[in-house]
């Protein structure tokens, strides 16, 4: 039985439920491609489908609107996958478990997606509409936009006619976005030398962490788990002797990591040393991030005795220094826009195997050459330690337009429908907007959306109420833009 039966816009949230049964994390996008591709081929409207599961559907205007200017209506179709502990899905093979509560919608365990599945449920009930006024139209579903906006980079702009754009990427309803950092992910490499190791297996944890969007939450001051397991460890050699094996935590650049752990040998005696040592350093992050991470824990898990293949000394101390000494979080607010982060970047990713550690950075900055001066500290620091850095997905930032008919008509639209006026701003995370910015001359853009809390975590939910309220204020927009 339908999870979303009775709700509203039933037409809307139809769509998102039969996406979210379909598996459409980053880089495993195929099967949701092809479903888009068939909605379009089933309802004889033309689409492009490419090699990296983009997907483009053309609709003609309605009646009326056949004339006007074309509109593209844009979002992307992969999801972030976190789950909680002991979830049992697989994000390659299974849907989600929706559920409402309070007015609310998420998923039992996982992330829900609603960073983007709403867009391309309202793009789907539209194109799904025959009843719905708007001029011609132009869906554009991105894909991998979660790690790098990969799909957006790959796509070829030549087929779309439209210079005016909505952008369905927000979470915050009463807000036009107008402008947004520009990014990239940096892998930083540094070399794993090992030697055969003998002692108790342990494994070192911070954990429990509240995580979120490291475009959206940044600047909240939450504790990321793979910067304090790097505080760890460095503490902790300065008490008493170990082997690293291995260092891992977090699964997305752009996620502050909830948990990260550390695979460490010791001597069965100091066990209890350790224990020790880990009670001590919960009661110190506890204190320093109570406010912002009540449930942060750091835990000591024994696994036996074994012989094993460490990392060399040498590695170990390169290893731990680069923990200790990478940045994170906020590097520079903004002096132009209050409250603006202008420069920030996250430890995603840290990840060990037999010869290599990554350390894996979402660098955001609505400057270039502070976004170029940060990705030269990394540099500069895996150079001085031996090791490499590479960079994916770099994207320019949307830069503010003075002028924008677009933005005029959607404000005066909202003031319509909302009784006040709408909320113009800026955003620290990125948006595929500067991307299709800067390869459609004369694009005019603006990007909204309904009601979305602590995305990309497990508590994600999405406000059933504001998906109302923005889908008939995303049809009245087409409208009146159908008259222009």
């Amino acid at each position: 039985m339908s999870v979303l039966s009775g709700y509203q816009p039933q037409n809307v949230l139809f769509w998102f439920e039969q996406l979210c049964a379909i598996p459409h994390g980053s880089f495993h996008t195929r099967q949701i491609s092809d479903y888009l591709a068939d909605f379009a081929k089933k309802r004889n409207l033309r689409y492009v489908q490419d090699s990296a599961d983009n997907v483009v559907i053309f609709a003609s205007g309605t009646p009326g609107y056949e004339q006007s200017a074309p509109v593209i209506l844009q979002g992307h179709m992969d999801m972030v996958c976190e789950k909680e502990p002991g979830c049992d899905i697989d994000f390659l093979t299974d849907g989600l478990r929706l559920k409402v509560e309070d007015g609310y919608l998420t998923a039992e365990g996982t992330t829900l997606g609603g960073d983007d599945g709403i867009a391309v449920a309202y793009a789907l009930a539209l194109l799904d509409s025959s009843d719905i006024p708007h001029p011609p139209l132009e869906v554009v579903i991105t894909a991998d936009e979660e790690v790098g906006m990969l799909g957006a980079a790959a796509l070829d702009c030549s087929i779309l006619q439209g210079r005016t754009m909505l952008n369905l990427d927000s979470e915050e309803e009463g807000y036009l976005l107008v402008s947004c950092a520009g990014g990239l992910t940096a892998d930083c490499c540094l070399p794993v030398d090992r030697e055969s190791a003998s002692g108790l297996s342990v494994t070192l944890s911070v954990e429990g962490l509240t995580g979120g969007h490291s475009g959206g939450e940044i600047h909240k001051g939450r504790a990321s788990a793979t910067q304090l397991l790097g505080r760890l460890l460095w503490a902790l050699g300065k008490e008493m002797s170990f082997r690293l094996c291995a260092v891992n935590g977090g699964g997305k650049d752009n996620a502050i990591p909830r948990r990260a752990a550390a695979e460490l040998l010791i001597v069965p005696e100091q066990a209890q040393q350790l224990k020790a040592f880990a009670a001590r350093w919960q009661q110190v992050f506890a204190h320093e991030y109570a406010a912002t991470d009540p449930a942060l824990q750091v835990t000591v898990q024994e696994q036996g005795s074994v012989t094993t293949h460490a990392m060399t000394g040498e590695c170990q101390n390169k290893a731990v220094a680069a923990l200790v000494q990478m940045p994170f979080g906020v590097q520079r607010m903004s002096h132009d826009i209050d409250g603006l982060v202008q420069t920030s970047l996250n430890l995603g990713i840290l990840s060990t195997n037999d010869v290599e550690m990554h350390c894996i950075f979402s660098v955001r900055s609505s400057v270039r050459t502070e976004k170029e001066a940060l990705l030269a500290k990394l540099q500069c620091l895996m150079e001085l330690l031996g090791g490499s850095i590479s960079v994916t997905g770099d994207y320019p930032a949307w830069e503010y337009k003075k002028s924008s008919p677009l933005r005029d008509t959607m404000t005066r639209v909202f003031a319509q429908q909302y009784g006040r006026e709408p909320e113009i701003m800026a955003i620290h995370a990125g948006l595929e907007c500067g991307l299709f910015s800067d390869r459609l001359p004369g694009l005019d853009c603006v990007s909204f959306g309904p009601d979305m809390d602590d995305i990309h975590t497990t508590a994600e939910r999405l406000s059933l109420a504001s998906v109302q309220r923005t889908w008939d204020y995303l049809c009245a927009v087409l409208k009146e833009l159908g008259k222009r």
